[in-house]
């Protein structure tokens, strides 16, 4: 199965659905992937930061190119009381998709049956919950999210989210393997606006990281206790 928050919703239904890691990198170097996230005039706290335009366009472009053919599943937060929902595939639509991609303060968030929904991995960058929940058991989860953004406020805010992130315990039977970057990212301007350089890094960067992962595989334990 695949499970995924975020833009980690976004590649993981092009993964489910069949599609290649030579085309995924293919996608992510192209330059249009940079078109996602464009300024809107006058950006700023009281206009808004990003036009949600593209990325309802790049939503419903990458689902109607795939339908999963395996289990997938993806999270998004609803308000207004910030609940955590695993949306299942088949009842997956394009919105949720760019639901989960909508960073709060940054994107609007997506209505979606009567509720306001946004961005999935607000609380919790690896929803293995989420995971676990579809019945999974040996898990491989990809935490790409850089501990320092470079921006005091944001790591504020990501620090504030933090505190509303459930601690949780897993059956002592889970097998879990978390694969993190190791080596800094950059800064939130990096994860912003699209440089071909910064993501051909990232592409061997997570390679290595994943090949290292993957090597220790046979010392991995199962998780017994919190995970944080």
């Amino acid at each position: 199965m695949v499970v995924g928050a975020s833009v980690g919703a976004l590649n993981g239904w092009s993964i489910a659905g069949g599609c290649s890691a030579a085309h995924l990198i293919e996608r992510w170097l192209d330059p249009s992937a940079g078109e996602t996230l464009q300024l809107v005039p006058n950006a700023g706290w009281r206009n808004g930061w990003f036009d949600p335009a593209p990325l309802r366009a790049q939503a419903e472009r990458i689902y109607s190119s795939y339908q999963p053919q395996i289990p997938f599943g993806l999270v998004v937060i609803e308000l207004p009381w910030f609940r955590r929902r695993l949306i299942r595939h088949p009842h997956v639509r394009a919105a949720h998709l760019q639901a989960t991609c909508s960073i709060p303060l940054f994107l609007p968030t997506v209505r979606i049956d009567g509720k306001r929904c946004l961005d999935g991995g607000l609380f919790e960058n690896a929803p293995v919950w989420a995971a676990v929940e579809m019945g999974a058991t040996r898990i491989i989860a990809i935490d790409s999210l850089p501990k320092v953004v470079g921006r005091w406020w944001l790591n504020a805010a990501f620090g504030v989210a933090s505190l509303f992130r459930p601690r949780r315990r897993y059956r002592p039977n889970l097998k879990l393997t978390l694969i993190r970057p190791s080596e800094h990212l950059g800064d939130a301007n990096d994860a912003v606006f699209w440089k071909r350089e910064n993501i051909e890094r990232w592409i061997h960067l997570g390679m290595r990281d994943a090949e290292r992962a993957l090597a220790l595989e046979s010392l991995a334990v199962p998780v017994a206790g919190d995970l944080n």
